[in-house]
């Protein structure tokens, strides 16, 4: 990973420049709409989740969006499957409204265990309605005939499938008792299918939002104002229209935007307009040195979440007694590629490409934003570079189709620059966990206590404009989106180990920044503050880490995990300053299994943290596509170390200044460190998502490794230098 540019040229011998005199138009073939099916797309129906096609091909449509956590492979997998047919022959159309199933966010890692299971089991049921019209057809039994690569074939017949269906789609409902042949053939499913994704994405081709290119397309900037709170004094308008390359001003309240023919002309004019607008004063932000304190001082509302036992009464009079309290700072998505949209207006219709994460939730908040008629509103989800978890995707998307209606006719791509991008996305909150715990005199667990303090972590927009940002500048009140998701929170907050006393309470604040989902949700709080207490505990008991979790533990499938990872760091040799930590969860304590070791050297004279290398062994129940799953993992974890050693989103009096890649750095690929991942896969179990399910454990087994390498506890993020320099 250590290389420069100058030995990157070298080696691959020669470099081409070329300069292109006028703009490239291209639109993504794949993001034409397509005929919505007949059926109005009754998710109980066949034709909701499958369409055959001439010459043997199937269209299958699914109302998640590929976000790289390769659910257009494994769904192609499934319905390959099912189908018997080639994966050339399956094509996937993926959220677009009224063309393909409302199946709300592409999120929580359940596009597996929803959407791509509905679209199996339509797939087959698709098979035996298939067979049993070719029966019928050619006097035939079902037994006696084949389906295989878009072909039904039987004692010297054959015919593609929609000659079977004589060019109709399949009239049906989705019948659950029809057998699966993803549980016992698996040819296509269970194996390492590759991404053909990933190759374009590596050769630059255009896949992502921001690559769309239309005919006579309109390029767009906002000129955002200086906090959540400012509202325009005035504007210069009369000067701004003088400007030269300026086709529009759209000013909505104290929304203002540009139009112009080129990107760069967009970018120039709204630094031009931002000199000749005037806000009034910003509402301040609090001191970001007393945030923890801060954050404790606000309202709450209060909740007792889970309470067995006796856990306070217990605490009170143990003697082997210990307690923590463990804080995570505000986080960024910190997409590589700050959020676009595309947005056409025309006869009172809106067309929107969108990377959001939910084409329907979009579609219902922007058409009462704007006071549409939804069906005159369709989102078409759209990959977008560096997407996950409620980033600035659905508040472009809006801004555009603000603009788009006040200049109908032409197409408007309005992209984020990196300062909007880190100013207003909506981050992953700050947390609070504290812990308390006792032990008996056999050295294990006989009480534990969780008080967690926390904003809400989902503020998705389904319906509430108010979820959008540009709601803050328009002058009808939408209110404030509120706390919005609480069970984020909580995630994971009780542990998953057997203890006869517990219990968790929530405190849920409304905290000064705009917040929303990011991965995991409170989970990586809670894991992070779980394990590392659970190593402390381990220590005062004088067991092993290893030990004192299994005998916490009673699930087999959590047991095996965690015995999986034991023998991989056995007998490691550790240098001086280096230290191994482990940790483990089940996401959701319902879902995902995943045990972690971490490996880190400390550089005592500086206090920079080094990650070596991490284990995982991760268990999702059937596994689909063990490549697809370790990517997932493997991303997880190297994501969860740059949380762990150098995110925090920083702000100050007024608004964050946490504006670039220097004020808020993250992991580079020359300190990524080297993972290794194992996959357990019972076939006879439901799949599982697992996108989130590393992200806890990987900064927990940091923490842990750090103080084994120092003795230095962490208990607030990021790792900072200061705290382990000697």
């Amino acid at each position: 990973m250590e290389n420069t540019r100058r030995q990157f040229i070298k080696k691959i011998g020669s470099v081409s420049i070329a300069f292109a005199i006028a703009e490239p138009v291209y639109v993504i073939g794949q993001y034409f709409s397509v005929e919505a099916p007949e059926n109005k797309l009754n998710k109980e129906e066949i034709n909701s989740w499958l369409e055959v096609l001439e010459n043997g091909r199937v269209r299958i449509f699914t109302g998640k969006l590929e976000l790289g956590q390769g659910i257009r492979t494994a769904i192609m997998q499934m319905a390959a499957e099912e189908l018997d047919t080639s994966l050339d022959l399956i094509e996937v159309h993926m959220a677009e409204t009224g063309v393909t199933p409302d199946e709300g966010f592409t999120a929580a890692s359940r596009s597996i265990e929803t959407s791509a299971m509905s679209v199996r089991q339509a797939a087959a049921s698709a098979r035996e309605i298939i067979l049993k019209i070719a029966a019928k057809k050619w006097e035939l039994p079902a037994s006696e005939l084949n389906l295989k690569d878009g072909r039904v074939t039987g004692q010297n017949k054959e015919a593609y499938l929609h000659e079977i269906l004589e060019g109709k789609q399949i009239d049906g409902a989705v019948d659950s008792s029809v057998a699966v042949k993803g549980k016992t053939v698996r040819k296509y499913v269970g194996q390492p299918i590759p991404r053909k994704d990933i190759e374009t994405m590596v050769r630059g081709d255009q896949i992502f939002v921001q690559d769309l290119r239309f005919p006579g397309m309109l390029h767009a900037r906002v000129v955002h104002p200086p906090s959540y709170t400012s509202k325009i004094v005035s504007v210069n308008a009369a000067e701004i229209e003088e400007l030269p390359s300026l086709v529009k001003m759209v000013r909505k309240d104290s929304f203002i935007g540009v139009l112009a023919e080129k990107e760069y002309e967009a970018i120039s004019l709204a630094q031009q307009v931002k000199s000749l607008v005037s806000w009034d004063a910003p509402s301040a932000l609090p001191d970001q040195n007393e945030l923890k304190s801060y954050l404790k001082s606000l309202p709450v509302e209060e909740k007792v979440q889970e309470n067995r036992g006796n856990a306070e009464s217990v605490l009170a009079t143990s003697e082997h007694k210990l307690e923590a309290s463990f804080f995570k700072p505000y986080l960024m998505h910190a997409a590589n590629g700050p959020s676009c949209a595309v947005a056409f207006f025309e006869n009172d219709m809106l067309q929107i490409w969108s990377h959001c994460q939910g084409a329907y939730p979009l579609r219902r908040t922007i058409a009462k934003l704007m006071e549409m008629p939804e069906d005159s509103v369709n989102v078409k989800a759209v990959p977008g570079s560096g997407c996950f978890g409620h980033n600035g995707a659905n508040d472009v998307a809006t801004e555009a189709a603000l603009l788009a209606r006040e200049y109908p006719g032409r197409h408007i791509r309005l992209q984020w620059s990196r300062d909007d991008e880190n100013r207003w996305e909506p981050f992953g909150t700050a947390m609070i966990a504290d812990l308390q715990a006792s032990l008996n005199a056999d050295g294990k667990i006989a009480a534990w206590k969780c008080d967690v303090w926390s904003d809400g972590h989902s503020n998705r927009p389904n319906e509430n404009p108010n979820t959008l940002l540009p709601s803050f500048f328009l002058e009808k009140d939408y209110g404030h989106p509120g706390i919005g998701y609480r069970g984020g929170a909580w995630r994971n907050a009780a542990p998953y180990y057997t203890i006869p006393n517990l219990k968790v309470d929530s405190h849920m604040f409304q905290g000064p920044l705009r917040i929303s989902s990011l991965r995991s949700l409170g989970t990586y709080t809670n894991i992070f503050a779980i394990e590392s207490f659970m190593d402390e505990l381990a220590e005062k008991a004088g067991k092993d880490p290893f030990q004192f979790r299994l005998e916490h533990s009673e699930d087999p499938r959590a047991i095996e995990c965690i015995m999986k990872l034991q023998p991989k760091v056995e007998g490691l040799k550790l240098k001086n300053n280096e230290g191994l930590g482990i940790a483990f969860s089940r996401y959701k304590n319902a879902t995902s299994y995943c045990a972690m070791a971490a490996k880190v050297h400390v550089n005592r004279a500086n206090g920079k943290v080094r990650v070596e290398k991490l284990w995982a062994v991760v268990e999702a129940g059937e596994t689909i596509n063990p490549d697809g799953l370790k990517n997932q993992v493997e991303g997880g974890m190297i994501q969860s170390a740059s949380w762990a050693l150098l995110e925090e989103v920083k702000f100050g009096s007024t608004h964050i200044t946490s504006l670039d890649w220097a004020t808020y750095p993250i992991l580079r690929f020359p300190d990524t460190p080297e993972v290794e991942v194992e996959i357990i896969d019972r076939v006879e179990e439901p799949a599982v998502g697992a996108g989130e399910a590393s992200m806890a454990p990987t900064t927990a087994a940091i923490a842990n490794a750090v103080y084994k390498a120092c003795g230095v506890r962490i208990r607030s993020l990021p790792i900072t230098k200061e705290l382990l320099k000697s």
